[in-house]
């Protein structure tokens, strides 16, 4: 007797999920130089959108307050606290896939 097809199609999926778990990506050899070139110019994007981020929502509340705009301001404090979240899951976000990848 022949086990249901919904049974037979949750052992593939489960032997499937099995194997891509165990797989380890692998960069190919020489690449570690180009690697680290390439992560270092990301981060130093990325950490110079933040501080324009921050200049920029500095600007909004200045402006906000010269020209007596309460919602500029609102805006301003409140790019520069997602900007601070940004900046909190710059450092805390590599750090998680690297623990998740890590074989």
């Amino acid at each position: 007797m022949t086990p249901p097809a919904s049974t037979i199609h949750t052992g593939i999926i489960q032997t499937g999920i099995v194997h891509a778990l165990a797989a380890c990506p692998k960069a190919p050899p020489g690449m570690d130089a180009y690697q680290g070139t390439i992560t270092g110019w990301v981060q130093w994007a990325v950490l110079g959108l933040i501080s324009i981020g921050v200049i920029v929502g500095i600007g909004a509340i200045v402006a906000g307050r010269v020209f007596s705009m309460p919602h500029a301001s609102k805006v301003g404090i409140i790019s520069i606290v997602v900007v601070f979240l940004c900046a909190v899951a710059y450092m805390v976000l590599p750090a998680m896939v690297h623990g998740i990848t890590k074989c």
